[in-house]
């Protein structure tokens, strides 16, 4: 172990994650907002079920708060790139403080309302996104370069933990009280507020003159769509992410068919974060080691194979396990994928390629989750889960024998030339 202080660097090297004091601030209250969020996203159905007995309130709500998913995303990625990141986060944690307090005040006092529920998901969640993309441009100010691919494994496990611990918390405070997950959540949000308060070092580099919004929005757009391995890369990324939106609901369904009691569920679900969480941890260690496009392509071939064994599997421990390894892939290819989206895009166009390609790659996940729910009903849990091992072996065919993602253009490792102002050079 290396003795010092907090930003203090070691001879001849880069300060250590654990000692730098800016990245412990800006990852811990990212974790304590991310935390928040599931707790508060867990327990927006639970209520609205538990106060109107009515499943139509119940999906209004949850609508409410996937609809930023598809609205915010462009236009948080402008506002990212075009203010000052590090104040955007503070407006972000002290808007949803405030509004996550008021849903829990309104319960305390026996003030239900759909509409104020609705309204309050909508807003925590479309601010919780602008939250998200900002602290993922900030990252590279805070870390130093050699240490970006850890400080990024680290963020993605912190994510995964924020959901493995965020989801059964969310129903055990909601049991207890029902104001109680909005009271944790909106206090997460304080001391994630009060963390990124405490840091000293800009977010950006120095910025030109802003551009209309339109342009801005534009430039990122066509900074992505000269990017070949990306544009092609987002579209296995979308293709992949629609099948295994359905993974979930057919494992629910595959135990209930099976007769077995709802704790399976939670073993099954518990392993998969687990597997997440070891996935997310170890993506350092591959990206070092494999192309992006071979973790891709070999990850498609697994997530096929291990999705087919699932139609085979029947006890829940295999089902666990199997599911543990979609898990462990995914944060693999998470932290890789990180990883060269932001040694590749300039500094000044990180929020609005970040916004745009995390829209491009779940913007289906939605229609997965009703295509699945449909297939599930007409078939039963096995026949989709062949269905999905086919439909996943046929993309990682079509990925493997893809042109555009042996693209070597933008699939360099360091980071594009920026001029003074953040601009890439032209070519």
């Amino acid at each position: 172990m290396t003795s010092g202080t907090p930003g203090e660097a070691p001879a001849g090297g880069p300060v250590p994650l654990r000692l730098g004091r800016e990245f412990l601030l800006l990852w811990s209250g990212a974790a304590a907002s991310l935390l928040g969020n599931r707790v508060a996203g867990v327990a927006y159905p639970l209520v609205v079920l538990w106060h109107t007995d009515s499943p139509l309130a119940t999906s209004a709500v949850s609508f409410a708060a996937l609809l930023p998913l598809l609205l915010v995303q462009l236009p948080a990625g402008v506002l990212v790139d075009r203010f000052d990141r590090r104040r955007l986060m503070i407006l972000c944690e002290t808007g949803r403080t405030l509004a996550l307090a008021s849903a829990a005040l309104a319960l305390a006092v026996g003030l239900f309302s759909v509409a104020h529920l609705a309204a309050v998901a909508c807003l925590e969640t479309s601010l919780a996104v602008i939250h998200r993309i900002a602290e993922r441009g900030a990252v590279r100010h805070v870390v130093d370069p050699a240490l970006l691919p850890a400080a990024l494994s680290q963020n993605e496990a912190r994510g995964r933990a924020a959901v493995l611990i965020g989801q059964p918390g969310g129903v055990l405070l909601q049991s207890a009280a029902r104001w109680a997950p909005f009271l944790f959540s909106a206090l997460a949000g304080l001391a994630s507020l009060c963390t990124l308060l405490l840091i000293r070092k800009d977010f950006q580099q120095r910025r030109g003159t802003p551009k209309s919004l339109r342009a801005d929005l534009a430039e990122g757009m066509r900074w992505l769509a000269r990017r070949r391995f990306l544009r092609a890369a987002l579209g296995f990324v979308a293709g992949s992410n629609l099948l295994l939106q359905v993974l979930p609901l057919a494992l629910l369904v595959l135990v209930k068919e099976d007769g077995r009691a709802q704790h399976a569920v939670a073993v099954i679900v518990g392993l998969g974060g687990a597997g997440g969480i070891a996935g997310a941890l170890t993506g350092n260690w591959w990206q070092r080691r494999i192309s992006l496009r071979t973790v891709l392509v070999a990850g498609l071939f697994a997530w096929a194979a291990l999705i087919t064994a699932m139609a085979l599997a029947r006890h829940p421990l295999a089902l666990g396990v199997l599911f543990a390894g979609t898990g462990y892939l995914t944060g693999v290819f998470n932290v890789a994928a990180a990883v060269h989206q932001i040694r590749t895009t300039p500094d000044a166009l990180q929020g609005r390629v970040g916004g745009t390609s995390h829209l491009l790659a779940t913007g289906a996940n939605a229609l997965g989750a009703l295509l699945g729910g449909l297939a599930l009903s007409a078939w039963g849990a096995a026949p989709v889960f062949l269905a999905l091992g086919i439909t996943m072996t046929a993309l990682a065919a079509t990925a493997a024998a893809a042109s555009a993602l042996r693209a070597e253009d933008d699939t360099a490792p360091t980071a594009p030339k920026e001029t003074e102002h953040g601009h890439e050079h032209a070519r």
